[in-house]
């Protein structure tokens, strides 16, 4: 290929193998510089060794909505690998366990009838309304509180607003709440042997397609010379005709200062975002005895302290996959959204987990800390974007004013949640501009 362009791809997550996989097929020579020794970023898994699958650092699964992911799944000759079982899931409310996805469970809601009412209507808008930019004029919190009211809001999703984005509950927009709820499948997917399993086969994949990885290779600088953007690893500075950075948005302004002067760099600097922490054990016994994937858990107050669960979510992961790929164990998530200065990246992770585990005798009074066989705790200070009113008009373009580097990172997403779906869908949308 004549034309062929030198480009340079920082992180191997989703995204940036995801442009990969389109910049080779079209003849591209690509680099990818990955910090980590695996790929995968937040998506990416680990694997005790009595396990035949991986599991993921933080939980994840796919919707059957997801095509943008099932179609590279096809592409690359592994869509048959992906599997969507249909799990349960439930809400915490007044001490009892109550299924939340479509059941006639739903006609038990500890509502009165003109709550119910107002519940079920206001759901079924939100899932059928096909336009997301006008929700994003009003906030979640504004918009429930008109159309589903202070009961059905105050039991249900008020808690669940406060436990992801504490303080900034009642500032993020509808419009994200309306995709999370648009895109939503009772089914949820993953690929045979974990998501680790399927991102590597990606990196097998834009490998045999002529793409290199240098893993435990961070980038220093992100740079523009004699008319070409330039990186510098290890001391060592190399040109390229393009350069992708998915990094969170204060890496970016870090690895690029010549961005930070620009109003790009001041639209990168606006963008906020929360942190997610994970305490994951592997127990001998069942927590969620009733056969419950995901729990949501109420937060009364944005002060952890304050509230009767010290985090969002319970995931029993082995509630929906079978725990013979993980060597008889049972596999608990306890999963929450916090600012990167919260005390939870500060504590041990013993102190995490006494903190966390706690808790769950609330859920299941007979569990006790000689159920837990091993555990493990996961941090990323940037894990959730928060999309305030309006937050289309501040959402940064994916080519940076620098000539030749361009940005993509799961904060352009909007108004779609973080997700490898979404991550694949632009990671291909700017391999499309690079190749321009």
């Amino acid at each position: 290929m004549t034309n062929a362009l030198n480009i340079a791809i920082i992180g191997a997550g989703v995204t940036g193998m995801a442009a990969a996989w389109d910049l080779t097929r079209a003849g591209h020579k690509v680099t990818i510089y990955e910090a980590e020794s695996t790929v995968g970023g937040l998506a990416g898994g680990f694997r005790d060794e009595s396990w035949a699958w991986s599991l993921e650092k933080f939980y994840h699964h796919w919707f059957q909505t997801d095509v943008d992911l099932l179609k590279l799944a096809e592409e690359m000759g592994v869509r048959d690998k992906i599997i969507f079982p249909r799990p349960k899931t439930s809400f915490w409310v007044d001490g009892k366990i109550l299924r939340s996805e479509i059941s006639p469970s739903a006609l038990f809601l500890p509502l009165s009838l003109i709550a119910k009412l107002r519940f079920g209507l206001t759901g079924a808008f939100v899932k059928l309304f096909p336009f997301w930019k006008p929700l994003e004029r009003m906030t979640a919190d504004s918009f429930f509180m008109t159309f589903m009211g202070e009961e059905a809001y105050g039991k249900f999703f008020r808690p669940l607003l406060i436990g992801k984005f504490g303080e900034q509950y009642d500032k993020v927009n509808m419009a994200w709440m309306w995709a999370r709820v648009k895109t939503r499948t009772l089914r949820l997917g993953i690929f045979e042997g974990g998501f680790q399993a399927f991102l590597d086969t990606m990196a097998q994949k834009i490998t045999e397609q002529g793409a290199t990885i240098c893993l435990n290779t961070p980038v220093e600088k992100i740079d523009w010379v004699d008319m070409k953007p330039t990186l510098t690893i290890k001391g060592e500075t190399q040109a390229f005709d393009r350069v992708l950075s998915t990094t969170s948005p204060k890496l970016l302004l870090k690895l690029a200062p010549r961005l930070a002067t620009t109003n790009y760099g001041d639209q990168v600097g606006n963008l906020s975002s929360i942190g997610a922490v994970c305490v994951i054990l592997a127990t001998k016994q069942q927590l969620l005895t009733d056969g419950t994937y995901w729990l949501n858990l109420p937060a009364d107050s944005p002060d952890k302290r304050k509230s009767r669960f010290p985090f969002l979510a319970l995931v029993e992961h082995t509630n929906w996959m079978d725990r013979a790929n993980y060597g008889g164990d049972h596999l608990l998530y306890c999963g929450d959204y916090i600012p990167a200065n919260h005390e939870y990246f500060r504590l041990t992770d013993d102190e995490l987990i006494e903190r966390f585990t706690a808790a769950l005798p609330t859920i299941n009074p007979a569990f006790n800390r000689d159920w837990i066989r091993k555990a493990w705790v996961f941090r990323a200070p940037y894990a959730q974007p928060i999309p305030y009113v309006n937050h289309g008009e501040d959402i940064p373009a994916l080519a940076t004013p620098l000539p030749g580097v361009f940005w993509a990172s799961m904060s352009q997403v909007y108004p779609y949640d973080r997700g490898t779906n979404y991550a694949v869908r632009m990671g291909r949308e700017v391999a499309a501009l690079m190749a321009k």
